[in-house]
């Protein structure tokens, strides 16, 4: 079947994941796309600006009926149909028929990991829009980021598993890693983004580790306020760093001789371990969002396509980038 379309798509919301996803096996590069694209309109719905709290989790209940064949994508058109679709997400998101008719041409074991995987995610931002824009503990913390990062952890390794048959009785073990690379690097994506969370009004920073250095929800990002604030940033890179090294295990559990398969994953992980290097004693992440250059993601993806093969050197490599700054 023709992808033109959906990798165009794809590119659009995210430059880096397509560098990783379309690296991958037809097949796998075909289904990890519409599953992309599909958790895609869930980020849209819990995103937009001009979505009310109330109508986001509407909205994203009715996305999970759609995906479980209950409802039809039409009703979630209708109701996106008023947004401004020069957003690439929004675009994606009234256009997800598209996505859905290719997803049926896939074969039928994929189709149900994808709307499986798909639907427990709207149903888990759901829950979290309704809880509101905070998080009070470490524990309320990775339980978000489980359900908007760690599912999608199984979502790839049940692919995967379904690709590379060898990895299916290692399913549970991997399960368990793939859910720390997720958190891995949603931790991160907070670190590098807490600035604009917080301005669009959502704070993932726990509550209990900012109270610890006695500051508030508001207080943790006045500039007045930098050191004690950024022990709570030292706090989070320390955790950023435990979920890393279980997905960096993760990787290297993935037979040497599909290649391809490594890569698509090393990029996003290396990619991650640099920004927290840059993010990491970094003031700039309480002001605004840090970002590695271009010059970093082109020199990490000629270093694995060379020497990615060995899994010593991956794991110097990652040990190098992860201390840089």
């Amino acid at each position: 079947m023709s992808m033109q379309k959906e990798y165009e798509m794809l590119r659009q919301v995210s430059r880096t994941f397509a560098i990783s996803i379309e690296y991958l096996p037809t097949i796998l590069r075909d289904t990890i796309t519409l599953g992309y694209l599909l958790f895609r309109v869930s980020d849209c719905i819990e995103d937009h600006a001009e979505l009310p709290v109330a109508e986001k989790v509407q909205l994203l209940r009715l996305w999970a009926q759609i995906l479980d064949g209950e409802r039809p994508v039409a009703a979630l058109h209708e109701r996106l149909a008023r947004l401004d679709d020069n957003d690439a997400e929004v675009y994606v998101a009234q256009h997800a028929d598209m996505v859905l008719v290719k997803l049926v041409m896939l074969p039928p074991i994929l189709q149900q990991i994808i709307r499986e995987g798909t639907k427990a995610t709207a149903l888990g931002m759901a829950r979290w829009q309704a809880h509101g824009p905070y998080v009070e503990t470490e524990a309320a913390l990775d339980d978000y980021m489980f359900e908007v990062a760690g599912r999608v952890g199984h979502l790839l390794t049940k692919v995967f598993a379904w690709y590379i048959p060898n990895l299916y009785d290692r399913h549970a073990e991997l399960n368990t890693l793939a859910c720390e690379f997720g958190l891995a690097l949603q931790t991160i994506n907070i670190i590098r983004g807490m600035r604009k969370d917080y301005e669009r009004g959502w704070v993932f920073v726990p509550q209990a580790f900012y109270e610890d250095v006695g500051l508030t929800r508001d207080s943790f990002f006045d500039p007045a306020n930098i050191d004690p604030a950024m022990q709570v940033v030292e706090r989070l890179a320390i955790k950023a760093e435990q979920h890393l090294r279980n997905g960096l295990a993760y990787i290297l559990a993935i037979p040497r001789r599909y290649h391809h398969i490594r890569l698509a994953c090393m990029w996003p992980l290396l990619f991650a371990a640099k920004t927290l290097a840059v993010s990491r004693n970094n003031p700039a992440v309480l002001l605004d969002e840090t970002k590695i250059t271009r010059s970093d993601v082109r020199g990490i993806i000629i270093n694995t396509k060379l020497f990615g093969w060995s899994n010593h050197w991956l794991r110097c490599y990652y040990r190098r980038l992860k201390s840089s700054s």
